[in-house]
């Protein structure tokens, strides 16, 4: 179920209702494999051809307590805009969007049963994790590929793109969190994010990061229950951290709110192909799905409350 700016108000769901999908067989120990979930395949294209909004929302009843962002899922660039005067390899970069992040996150989406919110406009048009004041959220260069069309771009002209992609892409993001409320629920923020092995000519060696910014809880249950010794290269606040300014909207939309979140990064050559898409949305929805029962009082709003009353007591 998909939808274009609504809000779906859930039911109360007990936090061991909220999966409808059980666990799949034990994991493999193989290198990023975690097993073969199989998943409707979803490409990237969907979401771009998909109407004239700037944002979707994914499986918007889904009853897990998480709410999944992915700020840059599309390359898109609006026709008014002359493609930003890139070049064909530009327009198609990671500096665009991250590649086989929204694949990924789809995939999550299923597994755990949470609704996804995707961005369906380039991050060089507006980029979503980032606040209207940011350079970097309108860049003249990103990385080695100049954009002449966020050059000398007017105040008119900035707040113009603030309006018509930022703006309704937070309210989208809150009301989904507004509704999770509504159902009972605190929920866990998650973004999904790739970036690439090479960055400015320096190879990358991590193969996910794990992200945070002040609020390390969920980030910290996530990496323990990530971080057998024969998976992944998996790394805390790499190959970003907060001081890159990337924890926009985990501070906006969750940490603000006192809510859990994390932000997951994935190199990009490791999600290239469907059949290594389901392999890493295997491994972190695994993840995801064992950690979750940890935050069973955090994700609730009866047990936000109970919290409060014990902290207030002692």
């Amino acid at each position: 179920m998909k939808r274009l700016f609504q809000i779906s108000l859930l039911g109360n769901v007990s936090f061991k209702d909220s999966f409808t999908n059980k666990k799949t067989e034990s994991t493999r120990k193989t290198r990023c494999n975690s097993g073969g979930l199989l998943l409707p395949v979803v490409k990237t294209g969907q979401i771009e051809a998909a109407g004239n909004g700037t944002v979707e929302t994914i499986n918007t009843g889904g009853p897990a307590p998480v709410v999944l962002v992915c700020e840059h899922a599309s390359k898109f660039i609006p026709a008014y805009l002359n493609g930003l005067g890139l070049s064909e390899e530009a327009a198609s970069s990671h500096a665009a969007w991250d590649p086989g992040a929204l694949a990924v996150a789809t995939l999550l989406s299923t597994k755990l049963n949470a609704p996804l919110i995707a961005q369906r406009i380039s991050r060089l048009v507006y980029d979503c994790n980032r606040p209207p004041e940011a350079p970097s959220a309108m860049p003249e260069k990103s990385e080695i590929y100049e954009v002449p069309g966020n050059v000398s771009l007017s105040d008119e002209q900035r707040q113009d793109r603030v309006n018509k992609f930022y703006r309704p892409f937070q309210s989208e993001v809150m009301q989904t969190i507004n509704a999770k409320y509504a159902s009972g629920q605190r929920p866990v923020m998650i973004t999904i994010h790739s970036f690439t092995p090479v960055y400015n000519g320096k190879i990358r060696p991590v193969e996910v990061g794990v992200l945070h910014d002040s609020d390390t809880r969920f980030a910290d249950a996530l990496l323990d229950a990530l971080c057998p010794s024969d998976l992944c290269d998996i790394q805390r606040n790499q190959p970003y951290g907060p001081e890159d300014g990337v924890t926009h909207t985990l501070i906006n939309q969750a940490q603000s709110r006192g809510l859990l979140n994390v932000m997951i990064e994935i190199r990009n050559d490791l999600i290239a192909e469907r059949a290594d898409q389901m392999k890493i949305a295997d491994l972190l929805g695994e993840a995801i799905l064992q950690v979750l029962p940890q935050f069973s009082a955090e994700t609730s709003v009866s047990g936000q409350g109970a919290i409060a009353k014990a902290r207030a007591a002692d």
